[in-house]
């Protein structure tokens, strides 16, 4: 006969409950506040933007300028106002040719025409403080524009260019030019065998081309010429 098993539930005294673990108290967290910056930092990020503009004028207006040749001409140095066209190169492509504000440009020069006289000396002397020289006319095109250029407005008749006659009979151009007689563009009869008229001036009322006249060197309106500026 099989023996029959009993359970029962057997309760020991001093028994110590179940330990509880207490875990680690969680750290606060962090509120999270919205970040607050200085009452400057508008001003000053308008002013780095300001600043910004202005470089960037600079790389557009100034630097083409800076490295349109090794040096700058005489012109860049004098002038700061300009008037540009486009141009085409063969070699750099489309660019920009310019003359000082208020020159009248043709091919590779910039011409300055006064409105006020001066001895021929003084002539030079003022072409040379503006970056350039009394006209020389190399080719019957430039005198052609040139003569067309002194009939309009109501400027003085006549206007110096850069030749004179140094010694008697012997014309020589301010920058050193050979005279070429079959080049020149003398009005009738001239020049004129007078010691006392060693100048030469454009006669604005002279047909053209034909209008150079041998003058005394004393006040007269001027033709001033620069080398233009490519960039």
């Amino acid at each position: 006969m099989a023996s029959e098993v009993t359970y029962a539930e057997v309760k020991f005294k001093n028994a110590s409950p179940t330990a509880v673990i207490e875990a680690p108290p969680e750290k606060k967290k962090h509120e999270h506040h919205p970040q607050k910056y200085p009452p400057w930092l508008p001003w000053l990020i308008s002013l780095l933007l300001l600043l910004t503009c202005i470089a960037l004028v600079v790389v557009l207006l100034v630097v083409p300028f800076s490295h349109s040749s090794k040096q700058p001409t005489a012109l860049q140095e004098k002038f700061t106002a300009w008037e540009c066209d486009s141009a085409v190169s063969e070699n750099k492509g489309q660019g920009w040719i310019c003359c000082p504000k208020g020159w009248k440009r043709f091919q590779n020069s910039c011409y300055f025409l006064s409105l006020d006289k001066m001895s021929w000396a003084e002539s030079e002397q003022n072409c040379t403080g503006m970056g350039s020289q009394l006209v020389v006319i190399n080719s019957e095109e430039e005198q052609v524009f040139l003569s067309k250029q002194i009939k309009q407005g109501t400027r003085g008749p006549n206007f110096y260019i850069g030749l004179r006659e140094e010694i008697k009979d012997q014309w020589q151009w301010v920058d050193k030019t050979p005279y070429n007689v079959t080049a020149a563009f003398w009005r009738t009869d001239e020049p004129s065998p007078y010691d006392e008229e060693k100048c030469v001036v454009m006669h604005r009322d002279s047909e053209i081309p034909n209008n150079w006249n041998n003058v005394p060197c004393n006040r007269h309106c001027r033709i001033c010429e620069g080398a233009a500026v490519t960039v």
